[in-house]
């Protein structure tokens, strides 16, 4: 069975656009958001030329799986990400019925709050160079003599700003309480540790370490709710278990690979992307594949 076309743009004619992420097209239907999943990749902020085949219902179908598997913690946005239930509530749906299949979502509009709040489980990326230079973590004092890639005596709640564009950049927690408010920021870090515990606990008895990860939250009224995608290969690192060696980075099933293979370039980072080779298209595509495989016990066609 051949896959699915790679959609990196989408022309939806008489849907108003509402926002265009690295990733995600976000269309306003008055009420409600549509929300899109394309097969871009970007890497270091940059998106890169071609697509990976399968990766936005990969990145969709596995934020379904984990808002579903963590509605008791927090509410999230979700309205439907059923095709027919979408059409039938949205008729001018009906048209794009083929390209939305699988990729997209229904969800209610809310307010987003200004920061993206991380959990870390295990010491990597920009956590593992904050700790190189201080011997700290956004602030956090952390013990001595860590390795790369160890894992942490307990998950550190570590906020960033929210940017559009360019990079977010990590603040303190008292940084964040400026932004939010302390009774906000307390809720905040409780359910995102709370949350990144449950699908911890999940992914290792399946044979994936999930080292960190980053959600965004909504208000809708007084109430708080997670929203965006949640514990996909983009928002998270994922390491398989049976590979996992500290004092080192490590293999994952995250978009990792393509940052790798892109450092050995001449490539100075800025746009445009460079074109990816079809090698590390087709296995950066069966590693998203993968990841959905192990999490959720099922198989997804693209």
């Amino acid at each position: 069975m051949e896959s699915s076309p790679v959609v990196l743009n989408l022309d939806l004619p008489g849907i108003p656009l509402f926002k265009q992420g690295k990733v995600r097209n976000v269309y306003d239907l008055g009420d409600k958001l549509l929300f899109v999943v394309t097969d871009r990749i970007s890497a270091f902020d940059v998106v890169m030329k071609n697509g990976i085949p399968g990766k936005g219902k990969v990145l969709n179908m596995i934020s379904l799986f984990w808002f579903d598997l963590v509605k008791d913690i927090i509410d999230n946005h979700v309205i439907t990400a059923d095709i027919e239930k979408m059409v039938k509530m949205e008729p001018r749906l009906g048209k794009y019925r083929e390209v939305l299949e699988g990729r997209s979502m229904l969800v209610k509009k809310a307010e987003t709050m200004p920061v993206e709040c991380i959990v870390r489980g295990y010491i990597s990326g920009s956590g593992w160079k904050d700790y190189g230079r201080t011997g700290k973590v956004c602030g956090i004092e952390l013990p001595r003599g860590l390795r790369e890639s160890d894992k942490l005596p307990s998950p550190i709640f570590t906020p960033s700003t929210k940017a559009d564009t360019g990079h977010d950049e990590n603040i303190s927690v008292d940084e964040m309480v400026k932004k939010v408010g302390k009774e906000t920021a307390d809720f905040l870090i409780q359910k995102s540790v709370a949350v990144y515990e449950r699908a911890r606990d999940h992914a290792a008895a399946r044979g994936i370490i999930i080292a960190d990860t980053k959600f965004e939250f909504g208000r809708i009224g007084g109430k708080i709710i997670i929203i965006d995608e949640v514990l996909t290969p983009d928002s998270s690192r994922f390491w398989p278990v049976s590979d996992y060696a500290p004092g080192r980075s490590q293999k994952s099933f995250d978009k990792q690979f393509v940052r790798d293979y892109l450092e050995i370039l001449k490539w100075d980072k800025t746009p445009p992307g460079p074109e990816l080779p079809p090698q590390i298209v087709e296995k950066t595509s069966e590693k998203y594949l993968e990841a959905y495989r192990i999490l959720t016990g099922k198989e997804l066609i693209i």
